[in-house]
């Protein structure tokens, strides 16, 4: 037998229970409504009694869901509240993991009912949270809730964080490529920054390893996606997706062999193998949306960095309006451009004829790059450590010298011949101190 404990006051839940059953019930009239309404907060008092908190919210829920299109906002604000305070009460991580997933989803279950409310109802519920999963299975609803819904624009701002949510969620390789994945998709839809786009894409490829066949076939449209975005893309000029087996994989695939290879001319050929490319595959680019003139404008850019890569350093216009096929007077215009991308930094010699390159952006930068560099800095660091060597040995010399010097200058007078003095110099330059003992046997 249930035994109900009575209060002065209400209890918030009871509440709750009572006034969303009563509009629920409201249009069947007194006689149908009060035994229903009494009956839910009856059960409800027993599952309160019982600890049954994962029933309970499930009971209030239904009710809640049934006075969403009804009820004004401030007042659904305050039943959700008071519900989803609940995934506080169970001891087990286990049953408040299942809330969590429980009241996400009925949430975001209606994407089109009210989304802005319901995705500010996740982020209270996330709030509540203590354990990272349930935090990032509430964060997912959100993101599919936002998308569903056409509320992007109000969890746009949080992906700025996500880096903080990755270390806090400490989330597995499919958690991450699901998370990655969604997040692409959202500013797809968003029509965002094409590098923001750019940058999830490529998290989510980085998740496949070269071992997982079968994992790596889910990734190929998105490798593919990934590819045109790039090339298509007027500020992007470097990139390691050669190195990512779940691009690699399209190098002998059926449908995408020729969207690798044009990427493979992106990044390591020049404007002539571009120009091969697109007499062959004009209508594969046309159907992909990309712009002949612009992959052009791109590839002269390219073809510039490609000849910096040179190891003299130098480069004669000559070479460049034939690399970049164009007329004499577009070599400078062309070079200025290039240092405008910070592609290179350079100084134009008109005189000569040539731009003397001190610096070009690597393309790509693989384990060839990573080797280059290592070897750069192990110089740097030799030829750093020879100056502080030398600065240190004319240091000593210098001090020496001076000393020498004070001890010449230092007038003495009233001594006799044969008599014994200490000169203690202290140097002014210096927090070296020198003591010299000088026996005089002369007349000085």
């Amino acid at each position: 037998m249930t035994t109900v404990v009575p209060t002065s006051e209400e209890d918030p839940i009871l509440s709750v229970v009572r006034f969303t059953a009563e509009m629920s019930w409201a249009e069947a009239g007194a006689e149908v409504a009060e035994p229903q309404v009494a009956s839910l907060c009856l059960e409800a008092q027993e599952c309160m009694i019982a600890g049954r908190w994962f029933d309970l919210a499930s009971l209030m829920l239904t009710s809640a869901e049934l006075v969403f299109p009804k009820a004004s906002d401030k007042d659904l604000e305050c039943i959700f509240t008071i519900i989803c305070n609940l995934v506080k009460k169970p001891e087990s991580l286990d049953e408040m993991l299942e809330m969590a997933k429980l009241l996400s989803s009925k949430v975001a279950q209606q994407p089109n009912d009210k989304p802005a409310l319901r995705l500010k109802l996740l982020f209270n519920l996330y709030n509540l949270l203590e354990n990272p999963y349930s935090r990032f299975y509430v964060y997912m609803n959100a993101l599919k809730l936002a998308l569903n819904g056409k509320v992007i624009e109000h969890i746009i701002p949080s992906f700025k964080n996500i880096d903080s949510f990755l270390k806090e969620w400490n989330l597995g390789v499919h958690d991450q490529r699901e998370l990655f994945l969604t997040i692409s998709n959202v500013l797809k839809e968003h029509k965002s920054s094409t590098k923001e786009t750019f940058k999830f894409l490529t998290k989510y490829l980085a998740t496949f390893p070269g071992d997982d066949a079968h994992g790596m076939e889910e990734a190929k449209e998105e490798a593919a996606y990934t590819i045109i975005e790039f090339v298509k893309a007027p500020d992007m000029f470097q990139h390691d997706l050669l190195d990512m087996p779940a691009v690699s994989q399209l190098e002998k695939d059926t449908k995408y062999a020729s969207i690798y290879q044009l990427l493979k001319i992106f990044l390591t050929q020049r404007l002539d193998a571009y120009m091969d490319f697109h007499t062959a595959n004009s209508a594969l680019l046309n159907s992909y949306g990309i712009v002949h003139e612009d992959c052009i404008a791109k590839m002269r850019l390219m073809s510039i960095v490609d000849l910096a890569s040179n190891e003299s350093g130098q480069i004669c216009y000559h070479m460049i309006k034939n690399t970049l096929q164009i007329e004499d007077d577009e070599v400078e215009p062309w070079v200025v451009k290039a240092i405008t991308a910070k592609l290179i930094d350079c100084k134009i010699d008109q005189m000569n004829q040539v731009i003397r390159v001190s610096r070009y952006t690597e393309r790509v930068f693989g384990q060839q790059q990573w080797q280059s560099l290592r070897e750069k800095l192990a110089t740097w660091r030799g030829n750093i450590a020879n100056v502080i060597t030398t600065i240190q040995a004319n240091k000593v010399t210098e001090d020496a010298t001076q000393a020498i010097q004070d001890i010449s200058t230092t007038k003495l007078s009233g001594l006799e011949p044969g008599s014994h003095m200490n000169i203690d110099t202290t140097q002014t330059n210096s927090t070296r101190h020198i003591l010299v003992s000088c026996f005089l046997k002369a007349n000085i």
